[in-house]
């Protein structure tokens, strides 16, 4: 009965305005209900967003503080403004670490919250909606129902009433035009003077009930007013309480954005800046004279009384002892790999040189650098060591080709013809190697290449570790056997 009397309601009354009061309006304070239930979706939306944004500003902080950090340590600059400068990296870190922290309290707190109360305040129906909307619903119908009945009669009576009025103006008119006509029948005449008569007796028959149903309406619309206040109360309180949360929420989501609250944040800048305040400009200058400029140690030449000893300690092969840890073999090096080798080989080869910098002087003569060479090499017993390995391997290498004319037995086959296999070299014989550092040689009987080189290897090493070798232009000497490693 009560869909039916919504129904006609409906249908039979036109509002005339926008009030409340209004057979149906109270629709709209309804719909708020359901419109709180999709704020609770909007608000837990915005904050799980806020709370992506957090994480991926942490992220991008902490990418940025990663790279610019290796970026400063890896540059020139150096000192105590390097540690004001990578200061700003840490700060960076910080800074991450306190939003990741704002992003897990919005998702942990905050839309926790908002979620909770949600499901506690909106409770689903199994038809669909909610109960609170359902109830607000039925609160509002029942209150009107009473009134819209009177007013449904009463709207009745009114257009009865109006439409006698209609009637009896029109009977009026027809007796004033019958009697400005002078051929009218006195008896029709008769009868438009009892219809206009009847009209006016009918007209105040409708009146008097119209204001009787309009007294009843009025009767009835204080009980309506207080009805309809009561339900109307009810969803008042219960949308003050979700404003109430909604703010409190809020004060919750500001508390944990507002980072300058926080002391960590406020620490965080403080050693900042004190960091930066601790920058020294003259320290850093003072630091860079001493350690690479003007201010650093010299072993300025002196006068040096000649002796065998020193002669030797300048010979290739005390230098070669301090390489003897750095033997490679076994190592394919890439283009690249090459290149870097080549870059760093100068570095690679003065350390074993290292010992006697402090005596040596690049700018000696060429003259007496041969020298001292020449007379070291006839009075150390390593140039004639030297003279039998290069006799060994010659002999060796003879006598391993005539042993492989007359034992190797796939040197022919029962028809007589050729061994395929005589076209690949022997291993033991000559091996392609690869230079891994630049050599210079000291001696004429010495090879010279740099990284990156191609040459061939002839016989074995020997055991002061030389070997001897043909570069690709023809020349033979010797070159040390750690400089170089075998091509794959």
């Amino acid at each position: 009965m009560t869909g039916s009397y919504d129904d006609t309601a409906s249908v039979m009354f036109e509002v005339s305005s926008d009030s409340f009061w209004e057979i149906g309006n109270y629709k709209r304070t309804v719909r708020r209900i359901d419109d709180g239930n999709r704020l609770c979706n909007d608000l837990m939306n915005c904050i799980h967003e806020r709370a992506r944004i957090e994480k991926s500003y942490a992220q991008q902080l902490t990418e940025w503080a990663k790279r610019w950090k290796q970026n400063t340590e890896k540059g020139p600059q150096y000192g105590t403004l390097e540690r004001a400068w990578t200061a700003i990296m840490t700060e960076a870190e910080k800074v991450s670490e306190l939003h990741l922290e704002v992003k897990g309290l919005l998702m942990s707190e905050d839309f926790e919250k908002v979620k909770n109360w949600q499901k506690e305040a909106f409770h689903k129906q199994m038809i669909g909606g909610f109960k609170e909307t359902k109830e607000a619903e039925d609160g509002f119908r029942k209150a009107q129902k009473p009134w819209a009945k009177k007013l449904k009669e009463m709207d009745s009576i009114k257009k009865a009433y109006h439409a006698a009025c209609k009637d009896e103006k029109l009977a009026i008119s027809r007796e004033n035009a019958s009697k400005l006509d002078p051929n009218m029948n006195p008896e029709t005449m008769k009868k438009l003077q009892d219809r206009v008569e009847k009209s006016n007796q009918e007209v105040q028959k409708i009146k008097e009930k119209y204001k009787k149903s309009l007294e009843e309406l009025d009767k009835c619309t204080p009980q309506y007013i207080e009805n309809m206040e009561q339900v109307f109360e009810q969803c008042q309180q219960f949308e003050e309480k979700r404003l109430g949360f909604f703010k409190e929420v809020l004060l919750e989501v500001k508390k944990h954005l507002d980072l300058s609250t926080n002391p960590s944040y406020v620490g965080i800048y403080h050693d900042l800046e004190q960091t930066i305040q601790m920058a020294d400009t003259e320290e850093d200058l003072k630091w860079w004279r001493s350690n690479n400029g003007a201010g650093m140690a010299m072993n300025w030449p002196q006068f040096e009384d000649w002796s065998i000893d020193l002669n030797r300690s300048l010979s290739k092969r005390e230098k070669k002892k301090h390489t003897d840890g750095i033997t490679l073999t076994g190592m394919n090096q890439t283009s690249e790999q090459a290149a870097q080798v080549t870059k760093h080989s100068s570095s690679y080869l003065s350390a074993p040189n290292s010992s006697v910098q402090s005596s040596y002087n690049p700018f000696e003569d060429e003259a007496e650098e041969e020298a001292v060479v020449e007379e070291e090499k006839n009075s150390s017993p390593v140039g004639e060591k030297k003279e039998e390995i290069k006799t060994k391997n010659s002999c060796e290498k003879n006598k391993d080709s005539s042993d492989e004319e007359t034992t190797n037995p796939f040197s022919t086959d029962t028809n007589g013809n050729s061994n395929p296999f005589d076209e690949e070299p022997s291993p033991g014989i000559e091996v392609s190697v690869r230079a891994l550092y630049d050599y210079e040689g000291q001696e004429q009987d010495e090879l010279s290449f740099k990284a990156g080189d191609s040459l061939t290897k002839m016989g074995n090493e020997d055991e002061q570790g030389w070997c001897k070798g043909r570069l690709s232009s023809g020349q033979i000497g010797l070159y040390p056997a750690n400089y170089v490693e075998e091509i794959q």
